[in-house]
């Protein structure tokens, strides 16, 4: 397999799922990967909390993460949060994601959101073929979105994002290669329709297509460009309203990579050229009916996440989810929890990943926590209409 640079953070985020060996002597490992998957990991803890479903819950200010279109819907004129994730801290002690996220309503139709997510990898030592020290490097990656939203009627509206991706994994020359920084161009698209009534109860849906844009590049060779995560989200979600101070949200949401599934192994020359040769858009179509065993392949190639919100008052919110995915796409397999506190403009999140499995089986995710910190401009409540 070709050393290319982004299989270093690849390798990190594969090593959150790595099958069972019993279970690849059945079900043969055919992992779809991509460069910078670091845009896939949930950056605030409130979708943390819910098992990262985000598409089509209640507006927030990091709606720009998830889906553009919910943005206008927020009853605050503009908000503001900054979220921290130690990651793989079972694993490592300086890998961590951070990400600051906003927005601003012109007026009750339309509105300007922005992000910067920021993913360290800490630092790497880096040894020539006999094992001695050459130089250590900082491995970071960072992403810039700016969006527009705009409602199309009091139901539904509509998003349109671009974002700026920055990816330096290694520099210099390296297993015959000469290592670069690497940048990339891309966009989102997104549809949001809320079914509620007037007192919040009712159903939503969510649809966006994110990560549409170039392939990128860690070296001259231009037969040495890999895939961007671009990837197809649906979602839905029901809330229930008790009384005035009792609601509960949950949903469900189904994402899928729009990147081509690699041919299975053992792979022909011919077949990698083809895999490798295909254009962003043909990737995006040919994402669909390329898997090697078929249609129940492709639906293995799903990623669902399932979760629920119990909120008091609007002010203390309870939740919890699960994550799920093919074992033999990642196997990534979580629960998690959360908890949520709002005080007049000021708001808290706090999630945590449940631990499983144990031994060499232990999920590497295991006690991830996320930390998010809300602030509105106009006083109101931080989450929810």
């Amino acid at each position: 397999m070709r050393p290319t640079a982004f299989r270093l953070t690849a390798a990190i985020l594969i090593l959150v799922g790595i099958a069972k060996t019993t279970q690849a002597q059945v079900d043969p490992i055919n992992v779809v990967t991509t460069a910078v998957p670091f845009l896939r990991i949930s950056p605030d803890a409130r979708a943390a909390g819910m098992g990262d479903l985000a598409i089509a819950t209640s507006p927030d200010a990091n709606s720009s993460f998830w889906n553009l279109a919910k943005v206008p819907f927020n009853t605050s004129q503009g908000g503001i949060s900054a979220s921290y994730t130690p990651w793989l801290k079972d694993i490592l002690n300086d890998v961590y994601l951070a990400a600051i996220a906003g927005y601003y309503k012109f007026d009750d139709q339309q509105a300007l959101s922005a992000s910067l997510r920021y993913f360290s990898l800490g630092n790497i030592q880096f040894t020539d073929n006999l094992g001695n020290d050459l130089n250590t490097f900082r491995p970071r990656e960072f992403g810039i979105d700016v969006g527009y939203s705009r409602r199309l009627s009091e139901k539904a509206g509509i998003g349109v994002g671009l974002k700026y991706i920055y990816s330096n994994l290694a520099e210099g020359p390296a297993a015959g290669n000469n290592y670069k920084a690497a940048s990339a161009v891309a966009g989102d698209l997104a549809f949001y329709y809320t079914g509620q009534n007037d007192q919040g109860q009712g159903w939503a849906f969510g649809a966006v297509m994110s990560n549409l844009g170039s392939k990128i590049s860690y070296t001259d060779n231009a037969d040495q460009k890999d895939y961007i995560p671009a990837n197809l989200g649906l979602g839905t979600t029901y809330t229930r309203v008790f009384n005035s101070a009792n609601k509960l949200t949950f949903g469900l949401d189904l994402n899928k990579l729009l990147v081509p599934t690699p041919p299975a192994d053992p792979a022909t020359p011919q077949q990698l050229a083809d895999y490798r040769s295909k254009s962003v858009i043909g990737s995006w179509f040919s994402s669909f009916g390329d898997a090697p065993g078929g249609f129940s392949e492709e639906v293995k190639e799903f990623q669902a996440s399932l979760g629920a919100e119990y909120m008091y008052n609007n002010q203390f919110a309870l939740r919890a989810g699960y994550f799920h995915e093919d074992k033999t796409k990642g196997n990534r397999r979580y629960f998690t929890m959360g908890v949520g506190i709002r005080y007049q403009s000021f708001g808290l999140d706090f999630s945590y990943l449940l631990p499983s499995g144990s031994g060499v089986d232990r999920n590497p995710l295991s006690n991830t926590l996320r930390f998010s910190l809300h602030f509105n401009f106009d006083g109101t409540a931080t989450t929810g209409n």
